[in-house]
């Protein structure tokens, strides 16, 4: 053998090098792979959560309409009122549930042959925490 070669030592540190990055590479892909999908399994659930939600609503809505008077709760949701000085008219509104944290909320002017949404959403149900752990700068003192 001649001076200079590459040895079996050499070659052999170089492969276990190659399957330990290999090795590494796929194990990350793999964790990225497990978040996607569970961010997405997530998502499923909202979208459908949501559209029962939505379905929901439109069934109390339905049923508020043909009713002769606005009823305390219909298919298991809460029916309030409350004035509303902007619009100078009273307003129902009525939450339905689409995960723990989250509900479509609708808000309707009834009047006596129609109605006007005024509004239908996503809000968040969850008590919102302020978070003043990290201390931020705000300007010269």
């Amino acid at each position: 053998m001649g001076k200079g070669g590459i040895g079996v030592g050499s070659a052999s540190i170089i492969l276990v090098f190659a399957v330990l990055c290999l090795t590494i590479f796929s194990l990350i892909t793999y964790v990225v792979a497990e978040n996607d999908k569970a961010l997405v399994d997530a998502q499923v659930q909202l979208v459908n959560g949501y559209y029962e939600a939505d379905t929901l609503a439109e069934r109390v809505l339905a049923d508020i309409l043909i009713a002769d008077t606005i009823p305390a709760s219909l298919h298991g949701v809460d029916i309030n009122t409350r004035w509303d000085d902007e619009l100078e008219m009273e307003t129902t509104f009525y939450f339905c549930r689409i995960s723990d944290r989250k509900a479509l909320f609708v808000n309707l002017a009834l009047h006596d042959d129609s109605f006007d949404i005024l509004s239908w959403r996503m809000l968040a149900t969850d008590d919102w925490q302020f978070d003043d752990s990290i201390k931020v700068w705000l300007g010269e003192e």
